[in-house]
């Protein structure tokens, strides 16, 4: 039977629906038929039936060629094994139904020649319309550059961290229906940032051209603003072109284990890598407790289709992936057509729920049907027309700009729970995090960790894992002590017969086994450890830390900005400053004038002051007394005699005027006074030796060229060169504390240079015959951080140690174990260098003498002015009654 007798062959017996692939002819088929077999009624079927077929055919001859030559063409290009392959293909299907003949093409193992073939065959050959799939990035560029010289549109479902812009400019014909990658980082920079992780692993998959598509660059760049570094990176090549993928990813995996970091971070990894790789780290111990594992897109976005012994591998992880709605009818209705599809088609699934890149497929061919609608055929045309798309599919909203998928940047995260998982929150780029999906109450937080309660970590735990290797009976951690310090109060190193192990003991390994034993009661946490002595420099110490020779060490260990850049330190336990020591010298009690010291100057001005004016008063109160007769000069130095004997002895002068004894007492009390304070501090300066620093500040010792002592080990020694300016060859290196006193007296160094602890500790030994020289010069910055412990960088242990000494400070422990240590001795005492005594003590008495004075001057002057005063030229004041009742009164006041 020829063609055209096929076609009715078909319309007579009312064959399948697709007539040599023409979808949808079916339909229009059957629809004639029932209008020809009304007329077949009146016609006999013996005589026309040639006739009745000739005419059926000429009625549908022209729809057959509408519709051939309307059919759509659209090309999908997709890996067949792959289950996101099967999800892209089986979703188009269930979109494409009587619309749409597509071909589908296996680009086979990612071949870029492959890649390349299976693009041309589709435009040339094929002759399709679009092209949709490309799930790698490398499959994108390849196509949408064949595409654009084509000018046919392409639809990728991999993204990049390439700016829009560019790929625009780069492949104008080409269009992805896929959220902004970055978006994902960012979510999971902001998910690592909601827990105290300072360290992460990263694990991702490239291309055959080792391309990550920026992803790794971008997500080191988010954390880095956080302070995150990452430990360890992890990358995997194309699974299909290892021979053997399995030693591969075990040889891989059991690097990691050696690493501190227990955050790993996968991103852009294949679920053919996926699962082997959480196989592999379950089998090595890397998803115990204290692991945390985040997952991104396209393994989290298959969650929904893995196995149950796939979902059981990642128990425990966070998976980041795109968020859609399930509760809707359309996707009820696609999850049903889904699961009908992929039956038929793939029989061998387990799985048949529809995943995003499922609902993708059938959001793009939605978008191609849309846009044909209102096209006129040209490829341009089309490109505009879904460029301009926007309605609500079952992935989110469509909407394209600039090539890339326009929706709201909602993301989920969700939790991995034995075999199934469940969604933990949302990420929103503008608002954070929430439980509520478009949550419009403002319920939004900027940190995840406000419902890390409800999330079940690797090993079944469920508070939030320190992210960190920690330490065990077999795998302890490892302390380094310094082997030899200057003063050994603060770590002692030492061994004897009966252990062949170094015994160490000292002020910072006490503090240190005190935090231990509050982490222990509160937190029940327990620190396997192993001292090792480190001989070499400080400075050495913390570099050994930090390239991870040791894991911590536990010290005398200045916190210095530079050190902080490498390590971690504890909150400090002491303080810390640079103090200078020197000898004092005692001053010979022979000095001549030694017996003006006891009163300043100002005193004992004020005193001549004083008694000057207490004379002035005497000799005017006392001037017409017969022991004061005699000229005024003689008056006046009898009046200077009287007054200067009071102080050591009673005058032989008789005095006659009331006021005058007043006065007389007044002065005496201050005299008393003036007495016993200038004899006690006199004789204080004659019997208890004064001590005075031999050296007056830091600025002498330069400008005299003399030598300083330091301990050569420490960072002082540097900062005396760059800081305060002192010649190198001018600093003595001293190593113990025992030599500092030989140094001094050997008249080697002039001054020795202490941070504030060794300071403590030189005090405690050597208290007399030194003393400390406040720094008075132009120089400042001579604090530092303290002494600390040192971790390595991200540790969390630093955290639970610092809080610990917090705790030690708090309860006043470390108070009591300073001084255990540091105490001074009791015959030690501080030198006064001032022994004079200051006016300001005696300003009351002075006034108080003072003031009486003037007063008694007064009420003199007053009733010798009434007693001389006469009244004649006024007449009131003549009158009788009022003359004696105003003396009367004045000689009461007398």
């Amino acid at each position: 039977m020829d063609k055209i007798g096929f076609y009715i062959h078909l319309i007579w017996t009312k064959s399948v629906v697709q007539v040599n692939h023409l979808p949808g002819i079916h339909a229009f088929c059957a629809k004639r038929e029932v209008r020809f077999l009304v007329m077949d009624l009146q016609i006999s079927s013996s005589s026309s039936k040639v006739l009745y077929q000739f005419v059926c055919f000429l009625a549908v001859l022209p729809n057959i060629f509408v519709v051939a030559s309307s059919r759509i063409h659209v090309g999908v290009l997709v890996d067949n094994t792959s289950r996101i392959g099967i999800e892209i293909r089986t979703g188009s299907k269930v979109a494409a139904q009587g619309l749409f003949y597509l071909d589908y093409l296996d680009p086979g193992d990612g071949d870029s020649l492959q890649i390349a073939g299976a693009a041309e065959e589709l435009i040339k050959d094929k002759g399709v319309e679009a092209i949709v799939g490309m799930t790698t990035w490398e499959e994108t560029a390849l196509v949408a550059s064949i595409g654009s010289k084509a000018k046919v549109p392409t639809i990728s479902f991999s993204g990049s961290v390439i700016g829009n812009q560019n790929i625009q400019n780069q492949w104008p014909f080409m269009l992805q229906m896929i959220p902004d990658l970055k978006l994902q980082i960012k979510c999971i920079t902001d998910i690592v940032t909601s827990f105290p992780w300072r360290k992460v692993i990263m694990i991702y998959e490239v291309d055959s051209h080792g391309s990550d598509s920026g992803a790794f660059t971008m997500l080191l760049e988010g954390l880095q603003v956080s302070s995150i570094d990452i430990d360890h990176r992890l990358v995997l090549p194309p699974y299909s072109s290892l021979s053997d993928p399995e030693s591969f990813i075990r040889k891989e995996v059991s690097g990691l284990f050696p690493k501190k970091s227990r955050v790993f971070i996968v991103l852009k990894t294949s679920l053919a890598w996926g699962i082997p790789l959480f196989n592999e780290a379950r089998e090595q111990k890397l998803m115990d407790k204290h692991s945390a594992w985040i997952v991104s897109d396209p393994l989290a976005g298959l969650l929904d289709s893995m196995g149950i012994s796939e979902n059981s591998s990642l128990e425990g992880a966070l998976g980041v992936t795109s968020f859609f709605s399930v509760k809707n009818i359309p996707f009820q209705h696609f999850k049903q057509q889904f699961r009908r599809v992929i039956r038929e088609d793939y029989p061998e699934e387990e799985i048949s729920e529809p995943g995003i890149y499922a609902l993708r497929a059938f959001d793009s061919i939605m978008a191609i049907k849309e846009a044909i609608k209102t096209a006129n055929g040209n490829s341009t045309d089309l490109l505009a027309k879904l460029m301009s798309s926007n309605f609500t599919g079952l992935s989110g909203v469509i909407s394209f700009q600039d090539g890339e998928l326009l929706q709201p940047s909602m993301l989920k995260i969700v939790n991995v729970i034995g075999r199934k998982y469940r969604d933990l929150a949302y990420w929103n780029s503008d608002q954070g995090f929430s439980r509520i999906p478009y949550d419009k109450g403002g319920l939004w937080e900027n940190r995840m960790s406000k419902w890390s309660d409800s999330i079940l970590w690797p090993g079944e735990l469920k508070e939030v894992p320190k992210g960190w290797s920690m330490p065990t009976e077999s795998n302890p951690l490892i302390i380094a002590v310094p082997g030899r310090t200057t003063f050994e109060k603060f770590v002692k190193v030492w061994t004897n017969s009966s252990s062949p192990t170094p015994i160490i003991s000292g002020y910072c390994i006490d503090i240190f086994y005190e935090a231990l034993r509050i982490l222990e009661k509160e937190k029940n946490f327990h620190l396997p450890h192993k001292f090792v002595p480190f001989d070499g420099s400080y400075t050495d110490l913390v570099r050994s830390v930090a390239n991870k020779t040791y894991d911590a060490a536990v010290g005398d260990i200045t916190i210095l900005a530079n050190r902080s850049l490498i390590v971690d330190f504890t909150q400090p336990y002491a303080e810390s400053g640079l103090t200078m020591v020197v000898k004092v010298k005692s001053h010979s009690q022979s000095q001549a004038w030694i017996f003006l010291q006891p009163f300043t100057a100002e005193m004992w001005a004020v005193t001549g002051v004083m008694l000057w004016y207490t004379v002035l008063v005497v000799w005017l109160l006392e001037r017409h007394n017969p022991e004061f007769s005699g000229p005024w000069w003689s008056q006046l130095s009898t009046a200077i005699w009287f007054t200067f004997c009071s102080l050591f002895f009673v005058h032989r002068e008789k005095i006659h005027n009331n006021y005058t004894r007043v006065v007389v007492l007044a002065w005496l009390c201050v005299v008393l006074a003036l007495n016993s304070s200038y004899t006690a501090s006199l004789s204080s300066l004659l019997t208890v030796p004064r001590l005075t620093p031999t050296v007056r500040d830091m600025q002498w010792l330069k400008d005299q060229n003399k030598s300083i002592g330091c301990d050569g080990d420490s960072f002082v020694l540097k900062y005396l060169i760059d800081v305060f300016g002192f010649k190198p060859e001018n600093i003595r290196n001293v190593t113990k504390a025992q030599d500092y006193p030989k140094e001094f007296e050997s008249r080697n160094i002039s001054a020795a240079f202490f941070e504030i602890p060794y300071q403590k500790a030189f005090f405690s030994m050597h208290c007399k015959g030194y003393t400390v020289v406040q720094n008075n010069s132009h120089f400042i910055g001579d604090r530092f951080g303290g002494l600390g412990f040192v971790f390595q960088k991200g540790s969390p242990i630093t955290y639970d140690m610092s809080r610990a000494i917090l705790k030690l400070s708090e309860t006043g422990r470390l108070k009591l174990l300073e001084l255990s240590y540091f105490s001074p001795s009791p015959e030690c005492s501080k030198p006064d260098s001032n022994y004079s005594l200051d006016w300001s003590s005696f300003w009351g008495l002075y006034l108080f003498s003072a003031g009486t004075s003037a007063i008694c001057y007064l009420i003199y002057s007053l009733h010798q002015l009434l007693e001389r005063w006469r009244w004649p030229h006024l007449l009131i004041l003549n009158f009788s009654p009022i003359k004696d009742w105003m003396q009367h009164n004045l000689r009461q006041m007398v």
